[in-house]
């Protein structure tokens, strides 16, 4: 890999960093501006769902601009939108100004996200491709990992100083791009490639609409749901019902950061070659069911917080345990649009989980995780209908 380009590849992982960090530093404060702006749990599952559909709407809008106009004017307009979004959120005293910054931060991660994946295929051979993209996933999810941890350690002194941490991370990020990054120039037949590829996306879906695809991707839908349907309550839910203060949210998320990246950095490939990818997805939907399950009916903190680390835990093996699943059932001219598939899904179900458990907790607290407790329990019968294809059991 030619210099310049490793430049931009390390210019790329920390901005996928960034906003996926900006993410994240959302959910320990959202039970604090709940009750001092007296809104609805309803209200706040509106404000995190508007933030994945309109990442949703605008990325393959976005996937078209950069093919035309070139990868980095994309990306740098999205780290100054990023920025603008968590200053109009740091100001924001109205609902309706929290969501325009929730619109505004979704439509930065579309423009900064796929374009950055797009961006290192671009800026890589076949050989190199897979390791950069390993890493710009990393990034992704070490942002949303450490994200809550560091917005409920920046909440201590005050619950808007993570947005405007925030601010000021992605309007430096957003220069240092602009004067450092460096874009990949196509050759007239590479876009030529890319239109005739543009004219079979038709053809290309219905081939990956067989049956192992269209069972995993079901799976992502369901299990995303469930997923959201928990992570997008939590800090509120503990707040209301355990009486957990920002530095006990701060706490337990920031441990659950260290303990998630040393799953997936140091023992994520271990307990793949030892179980199998099928049989560590069926555990771990079946430790975050009973986990979400011992939630509802803990009498402690302590309690809370084990079970807490374990639902967490679960879920950070669980993405890219089924993402390693997805290269195995597709071909290798599919894996691109198989990956889109992938994050479509998963925003869908970023858009609706929220929703559903907003609207749930207001009507009694413990019955969002009450559904997603059996939305877990149907995504772990799942993985044994996955076994019947022999295309996904191999070496499971």
């Amino acid at each position: 890999m030619q210099l310049k380009n490793k430049r931009s590849i390390y210019i790329l992982i920390f901005s996928n960093f960034l906003i996926c960090l900006g993410i994240g530093l959302v959910i320990p404060v959202t039970p604090f501006i709940k009750n001092e702006f007296h809104y609805t749990t309803s209200d706040m599952g509106v404000m995190t769902s508007l933030f994945a559909l309109a990442q949703f709407v605008a990325s393959p809008i976005v996937g078209r601009i950069s093919d035309k106009i070139g990868r980095r004017p994309v990306i740098v307009v999205g780290l100054f939108t990023y920025a603008i979004s968590e200053v109009i959120f740091a100001l924001a005293t109205t609902l309706p100004v929290f969501n325009i910054s929730r619109v505004i931060g979704g439509l930065s991660a579309a423009m900064v996200i796929p374009t950055s994946m797009a961006l290192a295929s671009d800026l890589t051979t076949l050989k190199e491709r897979a390791k950069v993209i390993g890493w710009l996933s990393a990034a992704f999810s070490g942002g949303l990992i450490l994200g809550p941890g560091i917005g409920g350690m920046l909440a201590n002194i005050d619950y808007k100083t993570p947005f405007w941490f925030a601010a000021g991370l992605g309007l430096l990020s957003a220069l240092f791009t602009q004067f450092f990054l460096h874009d990949a120039e196509k050759s007239e037949d590479e876009k030529s490639r890319d239109l005739r590829g543009n004219e079979k996306g038709l053809a290309a879906y219905k081939a990956i609409m067989t049956a192992p695809l269209v069972i995993l991707f079901t799976m992502i839908l369901v299990s995303s749901f469930g997923l959201q349907g928990f992570e997008s309550i939590y800090s509120i839910y503990v707040n209301q019902v355990f009486n957990f203060n920002i530095g006990t949210i701060a706490l337990v998320l920031t441990l659950n950061g260290i303990i998630s990246l040393i799953l997936q950095v140091s023992l994520f490939s271990w307990l793949v070659n030892r179980l199998g990818e099928i049989r560590l997805i069926g555990i771990c939907f079946a430790l975050s069911a009973i986990s979400v399950g011992w939630i509802l009916f803990a009498k402690s903190h302590v309690e809370v917080i084990i079970a807490t680390l374990i639902v967490f835990s679960s879920f950070d093996l669980l993405r890219p345990a089924i993402t390693t699943l997805l290269t195995k059932a597709g071909k290798a001219n599919q894996q691109g649009l198989i990956n889109g598939m992938n994050m479509s899904l998963t925003s869908v179900g970023n858009i609706i989980g929220p929703l559903m458990s907003g609207a749930l907790m207001d009507w009694n607290p413990h019955s969002p995780y009450t559904v997603v407790v059996v939305i877990l329990l149907l995504s772990f019968i799942f993985t044994f209908i996955v076994r019947k294809f022999p295309v996904l059991a191999t070496e499971n």
